[in-house]
């Protein structure tokens, strides 16, 4: 009987070894710790971020498909920091963990302008260095316009060049419209993106659940 090929032990090997999951989205969510931001404020998006990862939903669809995150806070020209480095979810303590680390994380800057555009260039920066998966999306969230820096449009556009896309999470002031929801709309999101709206600070950590459940959810079909 002639000996069998040491390569078809490799490809046998190869055929049952088990399959890892490829990660199906990388997901940067950047935070406005603008001045517009006071202490009790962040803690809310902290705690709200903590808890939002926590959710059961959320929690089963990162681990089954391997949602790799980051966390970017910002606010003026040059003050854009990646606070929590990249992490793919591949079991629930990596989710576990991160979201923990997520609750506690220091504010990055105070006392500092609102440039959500110099953000998404930094965020579209952060996110070439993201693992491998099949879709990036940017999640900017905050309560203001822009008073510094850039216009974001030059950054939406070269986020549609990489296929990067940018949603919106607008913290809008009682009783002051939609201002921020607005422009986030009309410069900030790609044409594939979307915007969702918390009233209030308070209203923060349910809106932010409601849109990672939508970024992260595969549409079948």
């Amino acid at each position: 009987m002639a000996p069998v090929p040491v390569a078809s032990f490799a490809l046998l090997a190869a055929l049952c070894a088990p399959k890892l999951h490829a990660c199906e989205t990388a997901l940067l969510l950047a935070m406005d710790v603008s001045n517009s931001i006071d202490h009790a404020e962040f803690a809310i998006q902290a705690e709200g971020l903590a808890l939002a990862l926590s959710d059961p939903e959320i929690a089963a669809i990162m681990v089954d498909d391997r949602i790799a995150l980051a966390v970017l806070q910002w606010s003026g020209p040059g003050h854009q920091a990646l606070t929590l480095g990249w992490t793919e979810i591949a079991e629930p303590a990596d989710l576990e963990t991160f979201a923990a680390a997520a609750g506690v994380m220091e504010r990055a800057f105070v006392l500092s302008d609102t440039a959500p555009g110099a953000a998404l260039e930094a965020a579209l920066d952060a996110i070439e260095t993201a693992p491998a998966c099949k879709r990036r999306v940017i999640d900017v969230s905050g309560d203001g316009t822009p008073n510094a820096g850039p216009s974001a449009s030059a950054a939406r556009v070269r986020a549609e060049r990489m296929g990067v896309t940018v949603n919106g999470l607008a913290i809008e002031g009682p009783g002051h419209g939609l201002p921020v929801s607005n422009y986030y709309r009309q410069v900030l999101i790609t044409r594939d993106g979307f915007v969702m709206t918390a009233r209030s600070h308070r209203e923060y950590s349910e809106t932010l659940r409601r849109k990672i459940l939508r970024e992260i959810a595969r549409v079948l079909g």
